[in-house]
């Protein structure tokens, strides 16, 4: 069981992960950073959606490692039980390390053509009813 103090063992902590194909392995700290990608030279072959989409995913996979390796400092130093263990735990929770990240969903805006001086009628564009060509 190694030593020392919970938040040095949380500051000490670091995970990795690879992707399915091994194209992509991420490391990320004991924050939860990233502090490494490596690309393997079969990315060339990947789209931008897929290669975006396998960097997620590992990155969700480094987090889900780091989770586990917290849980296990938690236990090992101060136990899950105590309050600073629950503490730690539920802001591992709150932080969405243990679950897949939703994105969120912005409403695409909406826009309405509505003239913005009385003499002016929907659709005439910037001009105040007259030609614009005719200046």
């Amino acid at each position: 069981m190694p030593g020392g103090t919970l938040a040095d063992r949380l500051a000490a902590l670091s995970a990795s992960a690879t992707g399915d194909d091994g194209v992509v392995t991420v490391t990320v700290t004991g924050s939860g950073v990233v502090t490494g990608l490596r690309l393997d030279d079969r990315v060339q072959r990947l789209s931008g959606a897929s290669l975006s989409d396998e960097i997620l995913r590992t990155i969700r996979r480094a987090h889900a490692a780091l989770a586990e390796q917290v849980e296990a400092a938690v236990e090992e130093t101060v136990g899950a039980d105590t309050e600073a263990g629950r503490l730690v735990l539920d802001a591992l929770a709150r932080s969405g390390a243990t679950e897949e990240p939703a994105m969120p969903v912005m409403p695409f805006p909406s826009f309405q053509n509505v003239p913005t001086l009385p003499q002016q009628s929907p659709g005439n564009g910037y001009e105040s009813g007259r030609d614009s060509r005719a200046r």
